[in-house]
């Protein structure tokens, strides 16, 4: 089973990767350039198009596939982490 949830892993890490990375960089990047007093020349207004997935056209969807893809690898790195298993514990007789 852990054999099948890396795999699935692994596959589903290759494919989030880039949108969530995207995501946090357009959203660190778009907290300095309104918070911070340094003259980037970037437009808040675009970073903040190309996090939400407007730029894309994806807007009502990009956050729901980020969550799920964010789920996914929580669910696949949890159950490969060993923490839920239902292994006995051995007994020792003195």
């Amino acid at each position: 089973m852990k054999k099948a949830f890396r795999k699935y892993h692994r596959i589903l890490a290759i494919i989030i990767a880039l949108p969530i990375i995207l995501t946090v960089l357009t959203g660190m990047l778009t907290t300095i350039v309104k918070e911070w007093p340094i003259n980037t020349e970037i437009s808040s207004r675009l970073l903040l198009k190309i996090h939400t997935g407007e730029i894309f056209h994806l807007q009502a969807i990009y956050p729901i596939l980020n969550g799920l893809g964010m789920i996914g690898l929580l669910v696949t790195g949890l159950s490969m982490s060993g923490l839920f298993d239902r292994r006995k514990k051995p007994t020792s007789k003195a």
